[in-house]
């Protein structure tokens, strides 16, 4: 039996506190959907995206069970821009098991990132994290995610528990079909507090200050056959794109 916590959610109007006296904070689709402008079901256009997502070819484990793209943004006085496609890059202090590598993922589409509701939903917490962590500008990385049960398991976190050497980590829950498992856990970066608990609801969203907190999500099982995971993280750096701080 897996052991199943619902989602600490705030709401919106907690969001800020939530994440300043915490270090991370969980809002439920309503309150995304309220933080972005946009209605809930907004963001149901982007949805077939995550059946188009190509294999990951850089996991060190050897396995078939993560597909992803990639795509890297300017944010700044309330405008997107997407800066050419470029590597992403983690130090090994940061990902143990993928730090060091080049790696080169196939871009998110165009169509993606000229709907509407992918901007404002990027803006939007570009917004939050100003409001944390005041900044002139947010250096972002998104990653589309599927994890599915292709091996039998299937590992969110191969990497295991973490930071991901950012300033603010979101992760967006897009959907779950036919499994279990895949539990967030969530722990104090410099002491004994965590907590743990299952982000279910779609567009439902997990938003970390990176300095504070260590993350990780448990491997999902297949219910019968076969399953999946999908996700959409986001990335918000201050200084530079992580790798690309100047000598």
């Amino acid at each position: 039996m897996v052991a199943h916590f619902p989602a600490p959610s705030v709401p919106l109007d907690g969001l800020d506190r939530a994440l300043r006296d915490d270090g991370y904070a969980v809002l439920a689709p309503e309150s995304v959907s309220g933080l972005a402008g946009i209605a809930v079901d907004g963001f149901d256009a982007l949805l077939p995206s995550w059946d188009d997502l190509p294999q990951d070819g850089y996991l060190k484990d050897g396995g078939r069970y993560r597909k992803r793209r990639h795509a890297s943004f300017i944010a700044e006085a309330g405008t997107l821009v997407q800066v050419p496609h470029r590597r992403h890059w983690q130090p090994v202090e940061y990902n143990a098991l993928h730090g060091g590598m080049e790696r080169w993922f196939e871009p998110v589409t165009p169509a993606v990132i000229a709907h509407p509701a992918w901007s404002k939903l990027v803006l939007a917490i570009a917004d939050a994290c100003g409001r944390c962590t005041p900044a002139p500008r947010w250096h972002v990385e998104a990653h589309q995610f599927r994890i599915d049960t292709t091996d039998g398991l299937g590992r969110p976190t191969p990497e295991g528990a973490h930071r991901d050497g950012v300033d603010f980590v979101a992760v967006l829950l897009v959907a779950r079909s036919g499994i279990k498992g895949g539990e967030t856990r969530v722990f104090d970066a410099n002491g004994p507090r965590g907590q743990r608990f299952t982000l279910d609801a779609p567009w439902s969203m997990l938003l970390m200050d990176d300095a504070r907190v260590i993350h990780e999500s448990t491997p999902i099982q297949p219910i019968d056959d076969f399953g999946h995971r999908d996700t959409l993280v986001l990335t918000y750096r201050a200084a530079a794109f992580l790798g690309d701080d100047p000598g």
